[in-house]
């Protein structure tokens, strides 16, 4: 475990071009004289559809599902890449995650970010105190110190557990791992320990001795669901019964897409029982908040990093859920790839609402999560939607932008592609097969009647777009 400064608090705060109904200034505060107290869950690999609030009749997510009926839920959210470093380097810095025309990939280390571009420091002079539990991907544990988190807990280089059952450092089958370690967790667990459950609970009782006079922000990013696909026997014994006795009708098991297949059923028993074990563990948060009497003045956030595992490529690999009715998954910048679930919740300050009109992304997230703290405005991509919480604006015109140069056609089946959103159009741009596709989001979200050639003009357009942002990387 790793203290970076003797007092600390909690903060539990989930996920998160055009030009919105925005003012240049920041937008008015919504903080009483006790500043509220920030939790952000951030759940890997989760795609919108694994949750049984939008559409999932598998996977029963009930303690999710009632954090959404207390929050604004963003209909339109979405990842800024569809994998993992990517996307958390966009979320954490509130930018496009383009460096120099390439993106960052594994093995990628946070860069010193300036002061004054900095979130979580900038939270901090604020008063807050910051924390960090599980999946980091972007560096080192001391890249987290740098970054300005005052603790963290089991984050480091380590993009997926080597295990979720203890001992968390030994893999459980025959061969060796390349994975890096998980710090802190075994020698804190015991035979029988589950890693979600021992996350939870060090969460939990960094809340419970939280300095009481700050207030604190606090990031859980679980390392499920990602892969290695490992659930306690009790949950997926229960989910093969329940699979079993699902009738999918004729929905085929996969579909061919890009170099590979996409899976169309959530038929895997220990992907549904991990997905059932992290609802648990959320609903257990949220109780501590309530027990604690913190729960009105905690702003809960919570999202994905990207799309359910649901491709292989030339390689075929066991698949872990389907997207479906979005296209395709992670690594692709289909909906199935990009989309993500995001809700805020702030009781009696934020009118609990569901909105399918505003155009969001992670990045997003830490400019409003400033904005609400420090009523303060850095100069990034990402924008603070607190007027949108604030139900003094809807994002309808937004446009943004993906670019995704880390294709991988042996593992997920996707090739070099770059996109573009702007309204309800949305075109996909294949730029070394010279590809390219337009859809209409609105009126066919699963992105199956490509458009662009009885839309000449709109994909024309967009395409200029699209290759005027590309150029100024």
């Amino acid at each position: 475990m790793r203290f970076f400064q003797p007092s600390i608090l909690l903060i539990v705060l989930l996920f998160l071009g055009c030009k919105p109904k925005q003012t240049t200034q920041t937008s008015v505060s919504v903080l009483t004289e006790t500043k509220p107290n920030i939790l952000i869950i951030h759940v890997d690999d989760l795609g919108f559809h694994d949750l049984s609030m939008n559409g999932s009749q598998i996977y029963q997510t009930p303690n999710i599902d009632a954090l959404a009926k207390e929050s604004v839920v963003f209909n339109n959210a979405y990842a800024n890449y569809p994998r993992c470093v990517p996307s958390r380097y966009a979320m954490m810095t509130g930018n496009y995650p383009v460096q120099n025309g390439d993106v960052p990939d594994d093995g990628f280390e946070m860069n010193s970010v300036p002061d004054q571009k900095n979130f979580v420091k900038n939270i901090k002079t604020a008063g807050y105190q910051t924390a960090y539990f599980g999946k980091w991907h972007l560096g080192s544990e001391e890249s987290l110190k740098d970054f300005g988190y005052d603790f963290s807990f089991a984050a480091g280089h380590a993009g997926s557990p080597i295990s979720f059952l203890y001992p968390f450092n030994e893999l459980k089958r025959n061969g060796k791992t390349k994975k890096s370690p998980i710090p802190d967790v075994d020698e804190i667990s015991k035979e029988g320990d589950y890693l979600m459950d021992v996350m939870t609970d060090n969460v939990a009782k960094y809340i419970r001795n939280a300095d009481k006079n700050k207030p604190f922000m606090a990031m859980f990013s679980f390392y499920a669901v990602h892969q290695p696909l490992e659930a306690k026997e009790k949950d997926i014994a229960r989910n093969k019964t329940e699979i079993k006795n699902f009738d999918f009708g004729n929905q085929p098991e996969y579909i061919k897409e890009g170099t590979g297949r996409t899976k169309m059923r959530q038929d895997n028993a220990t992907y549904a029982a991990m997905v059932e074990t992290m609802d648990d563990n959320v609903g257990k948060l949220l109780q501590l908040l309530k027990d604690l009497n913190i729960a009105n003045n905690t702003i809960v956030i919570f999202s994905s990093d990207h799309g359910g595992l649901s491709n292989d490529g030339t390689k075929q690999r066991h698949l872990a859920t389907t997207n479906h009715p979005l296209r395709a998954g992670k690594g692709w910048l289909y909906d199935g790839g990009i989309k993500v679930p995001l809700m805020v919740k702030w009781n009696g300050k934020f009118q609990p609402k569901i909105d399918n009109e505003s155009l969001v992304m992670l990045m997003d997230v830490f400019p409003t999560v400033l904005d609400i703290t420090a009523q303060k405005v850095l100069q990034t991509n990402g924008k603070s939607f607190l007027p949108i919480l604030q139900n003094k604006e809807q994002w309808t015109d937004r446009t943004v932008f993906w670019h995704s140069s880390k294709a991988r056609p042996v593992n997920t089946g996707d090739t070099k592609s770059s996109a573009v959103r702007k309204g309800n159009y949305k075109l996909i741009n294949w730029y070394e097969k010279g590809r390219t596709e337009l859809y209409n989001i609105e009126k066919d979200p699963s992105e199956t009647n490509d458009i662009s050639k009885e839309n000449p003009e709109i994909t024309q357009a967009l395409l200029a777009e699209l290759n005027n942002w590309k150029a100024h990387f």
